[in-house]
């Protein structure tokens, strides 16, 4: 029978002082086992100690809205007067085609204000009686505005005068060098001569907040109703020649390096921007939470614990991960360069000099590893000049719910494609729910008389009516491309048919023909939104616009819409 033998570590001695100084009892036998390890066949491999780099940038000048192969023309870009996101998003807050009354009254109050504050110019009630009254809308103009943005307007008119109507007068004045013409119009024509020139002041003041209240884009846009997305291109010219980024698919609201590629073809006429910087400085250790600690008895930040990292054989994200922060961590250095933003870099020279006093010029990666390297943090897609791209755009930002919303949905049952209205921005200037509005104005229509339950006829219907908030997408053939157009429904009312279904948000491009490409609609959808976007840029400016985004949607839909149904009278009518 076999023995057992079992060994425990005891100690009479109840001081630890012993365990905790770690003595080495025998040196000689530890370094022999060091030298049959191999430990001692090192080379001299000094640490960093000084670094110099030649640094050539060239700035950001030319921006282009829209395809890269359009027709749109380039303009100038100060990167340092506007972030690229609030360029390329900016739309017009004012439709020419809709009035919009609380911007209108807002504004004219205002100017109220400050005339009342520095007792000048007309009164109240002079303004109120002159043609910059904010008029009523008219019946048509009625028929499309919701009951509380009515009743919100019906509220206003005959209480204030129309601020964008007087803006538009004397911004056209102010472009033909004739604002004293202002003063030919009621009421300012009974302002006396002494106090027309402070008026003016007064005036020039209120027309700059007016338009300094939002960034408001200018046309060519950079949105593509096609899209539904943004796309744009910069240059910049480097040492070689003018390189041209492009953002083709812009739609998140979120512009970084990554989103950019390097495009080939005509430039955009940049102008030189380009500066050299040699910067030296001192490499400093990488360093992060729960990093390894080089010392013996250091206690660790146990906050972060690599231990507990779940990572299969397959997960080799986790694994380098893991083995660079235990292993690699303490032989990377950081060297801190200030670039600025809106810029294209190429580095010329990296010379490191180690504590040994050598010095040594630090390649490219790519002419390390060959053109196939594997390293491509920070790299443009078709970029040869091995260039470094900081964009001009924005950090963290403020956004308002959604004043429209879009959804783009496919109903199998009725084999056609949705766009559904959800929110519209609605007269008043708020966002307009059309499920809510829809079912109001069903409620506030008189029931049709229906037949006795025990003898209801059955009802024959060419077609069940849908939702005015749902336009349809129809397919059409554009040339070789299969795309889908905004249709159109009749809108059933008391006595037949009352009108058209037409959109009444921004999105659906209610006054031009849209044909979204089909592959804008898939299967899971997708959501088309509008909100205000507020951020401050580099130089302490704020500013405030509105912008648009398109995320997947939520799957497929159903309008409910049937053709060639015989349904029960009552059913009908409920």
């Amino acid at each position: 029978m076999a023995s057992r033998i079992r060994l425990d570590l005891s100690t009479q001695n109840p001081d630890l002082q012993d365990g905790l100084q770690a003595r080495i009892h025998d040196p000689l036998w530890m370094l022999g086992r060091q030298w049959q390890f191999g430990e001692f066949n090192g080379a001299d491999a000094g640490s960093p100690a000084a670094a110099q780099v030649i640094v050539d940038t060239a700035a950001v000048t030319r921006y282009q809205p829209g395809p890269r192969a359009g027709t749109l023309p380039a303009r100038p870009y100060a990167t340092n007067n506007l972030a690229l996101e609030t360029l390329v998003e900016a739309e017009s807050v004012v439709d020419g085609s809709r009035p919009n009354w609380r911007l209108a009254a807002e504004s004219g109050r205002h100017l109220l204000r400050l005339l009342e504050t520095a007792r000048l110019g007309p009164s109240r009630a002079q303004w109120l009686g002159s043609a910059y009254a904010l008029a009523a809308p008219t019946t048509e103009q009625a028929k499309q505005i919701d009951a509380a943005s009515l009743s919100f307007i019906r509220v206003l008119t005959g209480r204030t005068f129309d601020g964008l109507r007087f803006a538009s007068r004397v911004r056209s004045l102010q472009a033909a060098n004739q604002l004293n013409d202002v003063f030919l119009d009621a009421p300012l024509n009974q302002v006396p001569d002494v106090d027309r020139a402070k008026l003016l002041g007064i005036i020039t003041t209120w027309l700059t907040w007016v338009e300094s209240l939002f960034q408001q884009g200018s046309a060519p846009s950079a949105w593509i109703p096609e899209r539904m997305e943004y796309a744009l291109s910069v240059s910049a010219r480097t040492a070689s020649s003018e390189v041209v980024l492009t953002a083709p698919e812009y739609l998140d609201g979120r512009l970084d390096w990554f989103s950019f590629t390097t495009s080939s073809g005509n430039g955009l006429g940049t102008t030189e921007s380009r500066t050299t910087l040699t910067e030296a400085f001192l490499p400093a250790p990488v360093s992060f939470r729960g990093m390894p600690s080089a010392r013996l008895w250091e206690f660790e930040d146990g906050a972060v614990n690599f231990a507990s990292v779940q990572a299969a054989p397959q997960d080799l994200a986790r694994l380098l991960l893991v083995k660079f922060a235990l292993e690699y961590s303490n032989d990377w250095f950081l060297l801190p360069l200030d670039l600025a933003v809106g810029t294209l870099s190429q580095i010329r020279a990296l010379v490191v000099t180690n504590t040994f006093g050598e010095r040594f010029l630090i390649p490219h990666a790519s002419e390390v590893d060959g053109p196939a390297s594997p390293w491509r943090m920070f790299s443009l897609t078709n970029d040869t000049q091995k260039l470094f791209f900081l964009p001009p755009v924005l950090g963290p930002m403020l956004e308002s719910q959604p004043i429209e919303d879009l959804s783009l949905l496919r109903d199998e049952m009725a084999n056609v494609a949705w766009a559904v209205e959800r929110v519209v921005e609605s007269a008043a200037g708020r966002p307009l729910d059309r499920h809510e509005a829809y079912h109001e104005t069903l409620a506030e229509q008189p029931p049709s008389p229906t037949a006795d339950a025990d003898g209801a006829p059955l009802v024959y219907r060419l077609g069940t009516t849908v939702p005015d908030y749902w336009i349809p997408l129809l397919p059409v053939k554009d040339g070789t491309t299969l795309r889908l157009k905004r249709g159109v429904l009749p809108a059933f009312g008391e006595g037949g048919i009352q009108g058209l279904q037409l959109p009444k948000g921004r999105l659906l491009e209610p006054n031009r023909e849209l044909l979204l490409y089909e592959e804008e609609v898939p299967r899971e959808g997708a959501r088309v939104t509008r909100s205000y976007q507020y951020a401050r840029w580099i130089d302490g400016t704020t500013h405030l616009w509105i912008g648009r985004r398109k995320d997947p949607g939520r799957g497929e839909g159903s309008s409910g819409l049937e053709f060639d149904v015989a349904e029960n009278r009552e059913e009908g009518n409920s």
